[in-house]
């Protein structure tokens, strides 16, 4: 069942990201952006690990993870050394996300561009 749940909220979050995009005149980035706000409220009233709970991998490999771990990092961070351990703990969850997505981009970068439409 968690892999049925799993595949309905992330296809419900990609249709919704996309009937945003066609229907108004905001980016990607700006709906991305949205996205991590979203998960970031969520993650801090702890709705959001009610929803990893329900639907596994489908809610931990979405942008709405990003925001959420961000904020978990900030309260941890907030718990243990109070404001400025907001901003020592705040990347503590994303960084090795945030490494990848660095270390794909150059190698994607090294790739050559391919045309398939002639």
């Amino acid at each position: 069942m968690i892999y049925l749940n799993s595949f309905l909220f992330a296809g419900l979050l990609c249709f919704i990201g996309e009937v945003i995009y066609l229907h108004s005149k905001l980016t990607p980035g700006h709906i991305t952006t949205l996205f991590v706000i979203i998960g970031a409220i969520l993650g801090g009233i702890g709705v959001y690990d009610i929803i990893i709970d329900l639907c596994g991998g489908g809610a931990t490999s979405l942008i709405l993870n990003f925001g959420n771990l961000l904020v978990k990092g900030g309260l941890e961070g907030a718990k243990v050394n109070g404001f400025f351990g907001i901003f020592q703990y705040l990347f503590k969850y994303v960084s090795t996300t945030l490494g990848y997505v660095i270390f794909l981009s150059i190698l994607m970068s090294l790739l050559p561009r391919v045309r398939i439409i002639k």
